[in-house]
């Protein structure tokens, strides 16, 4: 171990070249903060493809003869890991699970602290394990992006957008959108496509629909669909007068767990949009209960009419103002990166404050 007791060494489920937004948020945002605070941190080991379970053979040896004290593992886990964390427990060496949508107690149970990004997955986890985990929530990474105040539809129409990772062909819970909302959802679709080639996707995505619904799938995207851009999504978020986030609450449990995955979503894309000043409209998430106050910063709508009434309350300029305005106050210091990487800097601080003899396995009880 370091003379400092301040080596910290990642180790990550994706490469710097082209990070996971998981990697990204979690680690490479707060790695200036950190070595602000003191701490010589350093990618230990990256793959060389985005895997949750790498190969990580000797790893724990090379991690001691650098001298790291802290072993951070992103997301990662599986038998090989396990291993390499026991062998760098017995040497002394303090170690982290970092995790945003998976429950794991026996990695949890392993490990001297977890870190985890929504107080609702924590508590998924044993009740006697709650003393371990903490929570580190995903940073906003743009807070200097607004909503633009000199852009609407052409037609009256109200402007909304979804942000999505995947390519929707329909809007969960609120189906095809009232025709006085400009939708535009921003996900993983082509940037460019002639109409032919438009025509075929129709027309294979109606030949893989299930029976009810193919004569909605042949009337097309009731919405604009727009390829999505690291940078560009900022342009067009604050091109937008609202976000929605609708999400499909149809029960998806985890392996082993009541809990479906919908349930342990991070609160980034909510607070991304709240950030930009966008009154938001989104399904009842549970990371999201804690942070939308009902019809002042934002709205929680859980069946179709909740959601067209949210949507036709947000119509009204001066309301729609208001909750965008309120929004973006009750975000930005509360999951600012600086609020995040201080939250991190404590947990590593109190290994420190905390350490254990060498070889000793004993839970670490954080206070």
């Amino acid at each position: 171990m370091s003379a400092s007791g301040r080596r910290i060494g990642f180790v990550l489920c994706s490469d710097a070249s082209a990070p996971l937004p998981s990697t990204r948020i979690s680690v490479f945002n707060v790695l200036p903060a950190l070595r602000a605070a003191g701490y010589e941190a350093q990618i230990a080991f990256a793959p060389p493809q985005p895997t949750e379970r790498p190969d990580v053979s000797g790893l724990a040896a090379r991690l001691i003869a650098d001298g790291i004290d802290i072993a951070y593992f992103q997301k990662v886990h599986g038998p090989g890991v396990r291993a390499e964390i026991e062998t760098l427990r017995q040497a002394g060496v303090r170690t982290v699970y970092g995790v945003c949508d998976r429950i794991d107690d026996d990695m949890v149970r392993l490990t001297d602290a977890t870190v985890i990004v929504t107080d609702y997955l924590k508590q998924q986890h044993a009740p006697e394990l709650q003393a371990r985990i903490h929570v580190v929530h995903d940073g906003i990474e743009h807070p200097e992006v607004r909503r633009r105040e000199d852009i609407a539809a052409g037609d009256g129409r109200l402007r909304a957008i979804l942000v999505t990772s995947g390519s929707p062909e329909t809007v969960p819970v609120l189906g095809r959108p009232p025709r006085w909302l400009a939708l535009t959802v921003v996900g993983q679709y082509p940037e460019r496509e002639t109409p032919l080639q438009a025509l075929r996707a129709r027309l294979r995505r109606v030949r893989h629909a299930p029976p009810g619904e193919r004569l909605e799938r042949l009337r097309g995207y009731a919405f604009t669909a727009r390829a999505w851009q690291p940078q560009r999504v900022y342009e067009d978020l604050a091109g937008a007068e609202i976000g929605i986030i609708p999400v499909d609450m149809r029960p998806d449990p985890l392996p082993g767990r009541q809990v479906s995955y919908w349930q342990v979503k991070s609160e980034n894309r909510l607070t991304l949009k709240m950030a930009a000043g966008l009154a938001v409209v989104a399904s009842p998430v549970p990371s999201y209960l804690d942070i939308i106050e009902q019809g002042v910063n934002g709205y929680i709508a859980h069946s179709r009419a909740d959601w067209l009434a949210a949507l036709d309350a947000l119509r009204d300029p001066q309301h729609r103002q208001s909750v965008g305005a309120a929004a973006r106050a009750s975000v930005l210091q509360r999951y600012s990166i600086d609020e995040q990487a201080r939250r991190l800097i404590a947990v590593f601080d109190g290994l420190r404050g905390t350490a254990q003899p060498a070889g000793d396995t004993a839970l670490l009880r954080m206070p």
